[in-house]
């Protein structure tokens, strides 16, 4: 959406300039000194990174503009730290903001389309802001590109569950490839579809018109439920080298996967057997779980993986931890009223601190179970048998790394759960006993900012984790201010 915007800021006749904050103290190119108007784009991960360059561009006189995830989930918070808030954002949207340019504070401005954009620059028309990020990019040089809006599928924990399924034109798709296949040297597409393939005829026909086989590799999202054989050989043939399916659950979503009514061990042997057939085409592979579902009891679910996993060698497996983000999906206001949620600082909601008081776990059963399961999927004699079943070169090192990332992460959970048995603090603030923020996450933030630490706006570690609930019947979102002792009490 960055370059996106900058080729509709563009045609309203405005000097534009891209940068990328590729981590949290650089960025890929400097940005001129005076500016206008400054729009960031942010996952929740990197709020308090958007937060502080907000407050740093705000004092050199720009106003700033926040879109994307973060924008969409959290605009009650958004609100306290930039001018305009995005929700859905199209060209109307970002013109209202160019012919607004006033400043909006206390509180921000929120605007929002109803729906997502018909269509967006293609390619062809973003290729100057792509070309410059390619150039800096390490040896993998992927190309990002967008067939579709939403999804099908309602899981209730998904920010598209409640965004109807839009696909974009299929000429524009075909154009952008045949411009690529002229400009870029043996380009890699990686589809940011939420889930690539849903007209899979029409799709994959786009593309056998406009590339012939293999002349461009892809990368994609998908679903169980599309990938039967014949489909995956169709894939293959036209260059698709990796896929990404969503398992979610052993026990719910089985839609997804093609499972029907199959839950527990029957689901395991019907999606290894799925799962090992993509391999059998197809070298690269991560199947993604999330871990914490309000459907688990026990160890069952973690052992069902461990079996999955050991069904599966080539597979490589993606844990999420169960995690609400503001206002992204209906059933967190189920979990506001259960009063489950806890204000972890927006830094750490990274897909490895769970923010969800688990249903029917303890804090350190949890973790226990998690670390157990982490360190069975990522140990060396997974990580070799992994790579192993691998033969492709380039998707055998990419296993590699990724294990090896993968099991690092291992150390950070092993440390939330020593602190949950060792550190009072901590343990009272994951007990909701006290919404102060443990020192362990103040000091983690302001070292990965580094010097946008000192940009951070006051308070911007703090944020109303039950905003959503209590603005419930509110048209726009804005600030509503209510005491603690308002929300009902934590569920059992």
């Amino acid at each position: 959406m960055p370059q996106v915007l900058a080729v509709w800021c563009e045609a309203e006749g405005h000097d534009v300039f891209l940068a990328y904050h590729n981590s949290y103290q650089t960025m890929t190119e400097p940005l001129p000194e005076k500016l206008d108007v400054v729009f960031i784009s942010s996952f929740t991960q990197s709020a308090q990174v958007a937060y502080a360059l907000s407050n740093l561009f705000r004092t050199k006189g720009a106003l700033t503009v926040l879109g994307g995830p973060h924008a969409r989930s959290y605009p009650e918070d958004t609100a306290k730290y930039f001018d305009y808030v995005l929700g859905f954002t199209d060209q109307q949207v970002v013109n209202n903001v160019l012919q607004d340019l006033t400043q909006h504070r206390p509180l921000g401005m929120y605007l929002s389309a109803t729906q997502q954009p018909k269509q967006l620059p293609g390619v062809r028309q973003r290729w100057k802001y792509i070309d410059r990020i390619l150039q800096k990019a390490p040896w993998l040089k992927m190309v990002a590109a967008i067939g579709s809006f939403g999804c099908p599928y309602t899981c209730h924990f998904c920010t598209d569950s409640t965004v109807p399924y839009q696909p974009l034109d299929f000429e524009e798709i075909k154009a952008d490839l045949r411009f690529l296949l002229k400009t870029f040297k043996s380009p890699i597409v990686a589809w940011h579809d939420p889930n690539f393939g849903v007209r899979f005829n029409d799709y994959l026909s786009a593309i056998e018109e406009a590339a012939p086989p293999g002349s461009i590799r892809f990368i994609a999202e998908s679903s169980l439920s599309l990938l039967n054989e014949d489909n995956i050989k169709r894939l293959k043939k036209n260059g698709f080298l990796a896929i990404l399916p969503g398992i979610e659950s052993w026990y719910e979503m089985g839609y997804k996967t093609r499972a029907g009514k199959r839950n527990g061990l029957e689901k395991v042997h019907q999606v290894a057997d799925q799962i090992n057939t993509i391999l059998g085409h197809l070298s690269y592979l991560q199947s993604n779980l999330i871990l914490g579902l309000d459907c688990d009891y026990g160890s069952e679910p973690f052992e069902l993986t461990k079996h999955y996993l050991d069904l599966t060698p080539g597979n490589i497996p993606g844990f999420s931890v169960l995690t609400s983000f503001g206002r992204s999906a209906p059933v967190n206001l189920e979990y506001q009223r259960q009063n489950r949620i806890l204000p972890i600082p927006f830094h750490f909601l990274n897909n490895n601190t769970m923010n969800i008081r688990p249903k029917h776990y303890t804090w350190i059963e949890f973790y226990n179970l998690t670390i157990d399961l982490r360190e069975y999927a990522f140990s060396y004699p997974m990580i070799y048998k992994r790579v192993s079943a691998t033969k492709s070169p380039t998707p055998k090192l990419i296993k590699l790394f990724q294990s090896l990332s993968d099991r690092s992460k291992v150390k950070y959970l092993k440390e939330v759960r020593r602190r949950l048995e060792e550190d009072k603090q901590f343990c009272a603030f994951f007990e909701q006993e006290t919404e102060e923020i443990p020192v362990f996450f103040v000091e983690q933030i302001k070292k990965d900012l580094g010097p946008l630490w000192e940009w951070l706006p006051e308070g911007a570690l703090y944020h109303d984790a039950y905003a959503y609930l209590k603005t419930e019947n509110t048209p726009d979102p804005d600030l509503v201010r209510v005491s603690r002792s308002q929300l009902p009490p934590r569920s059992s």
